[in-house]
């Protein structure tokens, strides 16, 4: 049985949404790469990009996430639906770990917790792109109407 609806109908809009987070991200990454530029990689300093903490680390990784939801939503063809998810999964445990370091010196990417909060905001909007964003033929999506209806 299919745990996600296949051939959602507002696939497309959701599609848009995960284009949308990936580009911010690359957005967020190269503002945070001009700021903090000339800094050390990990520098835990006062730096911040758009009211979020960040670091030269944190944004080349902003930077490479963001581009890769962006070929994701690119490609599309359920790639990009498993690329927000396993990204999403990612961020959360980014996120978290952030949220448990943030006063101590194992803050490596400069977390604020303006950053936790979007970070897990991005995670979970990734997730919901990927679970409502599958395709699939049309013997699929009956399969799970008629699941779903059984419930």
């Amino acid at each position: 049985m299919a745990h996600t609806p296949v051939n959602h109908p507002a696939r497309p809009i959701y599609r848009a949404i995960g284009g949308l987070t990936g580009l911010y991200l690359v957005v967020f990454g190269v503002l945070g790469i001009i700021a903090s530029a000339g800094n050390e990689v990990l520098a835990q300093d006062d730096t911040k990009v758009l009211g979020q903490g960040t670091n030269l680390g944190f944004s080349l990784l902003s930077v490479l996430l963001g581009l890769i939801v962006l070929v994701g939503t690119g490609l599309g063809r359920n790639i990009d639906v498993a690329i927000n998810q396993w990204l999403a999964y990612a961020l959360m445990v980014v996120g978290l770990a952030g949220l448990a370091f943030i006063r101590t010196d194992a803050n490596i990417f400069n977390f604020s917790i303006t950053t936790v909060i979007v970070v897990l905001s991005a995670a979970l909007v990734l997730l919901m792109v990927g679970m409502y964003g599958k395709v699939g033929s049309d013997e699929e999506a009956d399969a799970f109407q008629k699941a779903r209806l059984v419930l």
